[in-house]
């Protein structure tokens, strides 16, 4: 008599726990998602992201630490390049057509601007490229990107045809 007793009375506060447990199921609230692991990038210097300056139309270029030593990086930290022959044609991009699709110059819309990050230290200017683009240059220099580089850190044409270096700040 004793254990049917008990068993009743622990009848409704098994009911009210299950209830419980029920309702807090249907609120329609979703259980909080781990948060993500981001992996770090240990030879990028500045982080990729945007800068609140590249968010309003100026590009920000910055320096970067990595196997070929340290070297300027454009939009989303990918690294910048020079190209050998454009230093004896001053101020003039010789990069067009097949080879500026390899190497895409770094341009500027109507209205953006480039500007020196932490450790940019000579001078930025810009070019009117062949096809009437506005290419950034730097110490006179035209800047470019490689189509072989991925991500941020990514410097696969260092040295490409012994024409191709990064940009060193």
């Amino acid at each position: 008599m004793f254990t049917s007793l008990v068993a009743r009375r622990a009848w409704p506060a098994l009911f009210a726990v299950v209830a419980l447990a029920l309702a807090a199921c249907s609120t329609g609230a979703s259980p909080s998602p781990a948060a993500p692991t981001v992996a770090p990038t240990p030879t990028v210097a500045p982080s990729a992201a945007a800068s609140p300056s590249e968010a309003a139309g100026a590009y920000t270029l910055n320096v970067a630490t990595g196997a070929p030593g340290m070297y300027l990086t454009g939009e989303d930290g990918r690294a910048l390049y020079t190209f050998k022959p454009d230093e004896a044609a001053a101020g003039t991009s010789t990069c067009n057509g097949d080879c500026a699709t390899n190497w895409p110059p770094l341009t500027l819309d109507s209205g953006e601007t480039a500007a020196a990050g932490t450790g940019v230290s000579g001078t930025i200017a810009t070019i009117t490229r062949a096809d009437g683009s506005t290419q950034v240059t730097y110490n006179g220099k035209p800047l470019y990107y490689f189509k072989g580089d991925a991500a941020a850190g990514d410097t696969n044409g260092q040295g490409k045809a012994g024409n191709w270096f990064v940009a060193t700040p």
